[in-house]
């Protein structure tokens, strides 16, 4: 079903307004020996009440900027996108966040964003990634000012596509990036190209014991990631997949079944009915609709608005389940 544009902004904007608003902060984890710059937003508890945000090309947050930060010694989460994703592309998700009392932040991974594809579905990606969650959370702790009301005790990981790949790599998953595997082999993706070319990756993938919990959806690929691969992986996760059935257009990952039975204890899993590999993105601003038909199109009768709302209450509860109650307001 198509909604008017108007009635579309009414729906978002009830959804956030039901407490305060988000507060947002940009800022960039500064480039070093361990990479480039990182482009970031942190999203935090505001005390004010939500309004529009042009966030460009035709896209839309609720909140505010430069909002005062609400609590102190408060949980942090780290969102990583998909492939060829942007910092807001799940900003329903971290505004619900940061209204119910986490710090979360974003982030743009350099070389695989919609504006640099340099790296996109590379080796070097492989193991880039991980290493931005953590110079990411060292920046958080250290380096961004408002350092102080972050509890560097409870932090959580939010991935999505490659961005659950990231987050399995992050959490303690080795994947398999050698020559020859048999998975890889018949694969078109670029990765295994380079490997089976003689590449390998320039360096170790970087773990982060400080996260506490994930949420992981839809990763891909999971091609690298055995279930041997995954033994070290021990922390809570909320996993979510997308319906089979609806992911028959070969433009992304799908689904979180075969991570489920390959993890060493099993995760909260969620299996949604009907929902597209896209499903689990921020819902489309008719801008967006127009250039990205394909990311912003659901399945028939598939309603993004009310389930992002069911998902972002799962995200709450899951968090504050593992990482404690966040801000009291």
């Amino acid at each position: 079903m198509r909604r008017a544009p108007f009635v579309l902004s009414a729906l978002l904007l009830l959804a956030v307004s039901a407490a305060q608003a988000a507060g947002l902060r940009h800022f960039d984890v500064p480039a070093g020996p361990d990479g480039p710059a990182i482009r970031g937003v942190a999203w935090h508890p505001c005390a004010e009440p939500p309004h529009e945000i042009d966030a460009r090309g035709g896209r839309t947050f609720f909140g505010v900027n430069d909002c005062p930060i609400v609590g102190d010694k408060l949980p942090l989460i780290v969102i990583s996108h998909g492939r060829r994703g942007w910092l807001g592309g799940h900003h329903d998700t971290a505004a619900a966040l940061a209204d119910a009392g986490f710090i979360v932040v974003t982030i743009n991974h350099p070389t695989d964003t919609e504006r640099d594809t340099s790296g996109t579905d590379s080796l070097a990606v492989t193991v880039e990634r991980p290493a931005d969650i953590k110079r990411t959370i060292d920046y958080a702790l250290g380096g961004w000012p408002d350092a102080v009301r972050i509890d560097a005790g409870r932090i959580g990981l939010f991935g999505f596509s490659w961005g659950g790949y990231t987050g399995l790599a992050a959490i303690g998953g080795e994947p398999d990036l050698r020559r020859g595997l048999p998975s890889c082999q018949t694969s078109s993706l670029r990765a295994c190209k380079e490997l089976e070319g003689g590449e390998r990756p320039s360096g170790p993938v970087i773990h982060d014991p400080r996260i506490k919990a994930a949420i992981i959806v839809d990763p891909f690929p999971v091609l690298f990631f055995a279930a041997e691969s995954l033994k070290a992986v021990t922390i809570p996760i909320q996993l979510w997949s997308s319906d089979p059935a609806q992911n028959g257009d070969g433009l992304s990952g799908c689904c979180a079944a075969a991570i489920n039975d390959r993890l060493p204890s099993r995760p909260e899993f969620h299996l949604v009915q009907d929902a597209k590999h896209f499903s689990f993105l921020a819902t489309c601003t008719p801008a967006e609709t127009a250039k990205m038909v394909a990311i912003c199109t659901d399945a028939p009768g598939f309603d993004r608005v009310a389930f992002h709302q069911r998902f972002n209450a799962a995200a709450i509860a899951f968090f504050r389940t593992q990482l404690g109650e966040a801000a009291t307001r």
